[in-house]
């Protein structure tokens, strides 16, 4: 299995151990997180590739794993993603760079 499946299988994993201890809260985040992500004035794709960004400038591989497949699946093409993930090093610097390797791991474990 690729590091990039191996991370959304670790995302599930835990959310569903988290949905079982943490009911509400769980709950309560899945219902913001769907909420924000629907299409709406801004594209899912769009939106997608903000949150590309913005899971490199956290540094989160986890949360990049989980947003260049959404964003692969909402329609996006490896050269947006790259732009975006780009934005994201312009604004977070030499430790956002390191994350692109990250980026170009899931492009490559996603057959993109």
């Amino acid at each position: 299995m690729n590091d990039s499946n191996k991370y959304l299988e670790e995302i599930n994993k835990n959310l569903a151990q988290f949905g079982k201890e943490y009911p509400e809260q769980m709950k309560s985040f899945h219902e913001f997180m769907h909420a924000v992500e629907k299409e709406g004035a801004i594209s899912k794709k769009n939106k997608e590739l903000i949150l590309v960004a913005l899971s490199v400038n956290s540094q989160c591989k986890w949360c990049i794993a989980f947003h260049i497949k959404n964003a692969l699946e909402s329609g996006a093409k490896k050269e947006e993603i790259m732009e975006a993930a780009w934005v994201a090093t312009m604004m977070g610097g030499g430790p956002a760079l390191m994350y692109m390797q990250q980026v170009i791991k899931a492009l490559e474990d996603f057959e993109v």
